[in-house]
């Protein structure tokens, strides 16, 4: 047996995060891509991937389902960071990797708050945090869509905002509410000031995709391309190791969500996801045409959206009981 020894680990990872970062994978999947990769070796006792092949990703792969447990998602996530290190990374082409043992995917159908319990969780958030979740219900974004807004994103002219990089690099342009106009005007004027003192300081400077910033040496710099909603202090790139103002946490948005969700006393586990949910399903409610819903959400797939039509039909599926009649 061929043990992967401890000189050759730093190289398989580097080589792992280089080509990721060639696909211009996110830092966080890159960092799920490169510890999935690690509990691959540990289990097989760590012997060098180059030695294995499409029995050893099944036994891991059906070992984290019957064993581990974990979620269809997860093992998902679990397989395909093995394929890119076998198809893109080590260069081996394997087979289609049969006989898995599959973790069950529950049919589940989206959570959604009504309207009055919105109005209620967004009385119990303020300043940022009440900007960004007003916009996860009222623009139909994901969380980190909306966390990574530039400020050249917004156009207060037309009401509408563009999201960049979406789920699957795809771009898609969705509303601006009025509601939140004013005083995300008002808290572009704070972000602004925020970045001058930081520009005064020696810094300013922010993360641009793409190599942007080597065709674009003063580009980090501009106000255009500065986070709507920056974090309170500079960290430090892990990947540039430069120190920048990165955009708000998402723990710190989950966590003020869930902390309004029990302050508002409503009963449903929901997270900030639900107010995308909630955006399509309102819409749907108020007579807009499934595609213009599809469109706004930037789903491929007109089916994706089509669950929402699901979470209207309440009552079983908007028929009248007999008992009623």
């Amino acid at each position: 047996m061929l043990v992967l020894q401890s000189t050759s680990k730093p190289r398989l990872f580097a080589e792992v995060r280089t080509v990721a970062r060639m696909r211009h994978f996110s830092i966080r999947t890159e960092q799920a891509y490169v510890n999935w990769i690690r509990r691959f070796i540990l289990f097989h006792k760590k012997r060098h991937p180059r030695n294995m092949g499409e029995a050893e990703i099944r036994t891991f792969i059906s070992h984290l389902a019957v064993e581990s447990e974990i979620s269809a998602s997860t093992q998902t996530v679990a397989l395909s960071a093995l394929l890119f290190l076998y198809r893109d990374v080590l260069k081996k082409e394997l087979p289609y990797v049969s006989n898995i043992e599959r973790a069950r995917k529950p049919k589940r159908l989206p959570l959604v708050f009504l309207r009055n319990e919105t109005k209620r969780i967004l009385m119990n958030l303020e300043g940022a945090q009440w900007l960004v979740v007003s916009l996860l219900y009222g623009a139909g974004l994901r969380l980190m869509e909306c966390l990574r807004l530039r400020v050249k994103d917004v156009d207060f002219t037309y009401g509408q905002l563009t999201v960049r990089d979406g789920k699957g690099e795809k771009d898609r342009v969705t509303m601006l509410p009025n509601s939140v106009r004013e005083l995300l005007e008002h808290h572009l004027q704070k972000v602004k000031l925020l970045h001058k003192d930081d520009l005064k300081a020696g810094h300013g400077e922010v993360f641009l995709p793409y190599a942007l910033a080597r065709k674009y040496p003063q580009a980090p710099k501009e106000w255009g391309w500065q986070y709507i909603f920056p974090a309170a202090t500079r960290s430090i790139d892990p990947r540039s190791e430069k120190q920048r103002r990165h955009h708000l946490s998402d723990d710190v948005i989950q966590k003020a969500v869930k902390k309004a969700i029990r302050a508002a006393r409503i009963p449903k586990n929901g997270s900030c996801h639900t107010f995308r949910h909630s955006f399509a399903t309102h819409l749907l409610e108020n007579g807009y045409d499934i595609r213009t819903v599809q469109e706004l959400l930037g789903h491929k797939d007109v089916r994706t959206t089509m669950i929402y039509t699901h979470v209207l039909n309440r009552g079983g599926r908007g028929v009248q009981s007999p008992l009623d009649l």
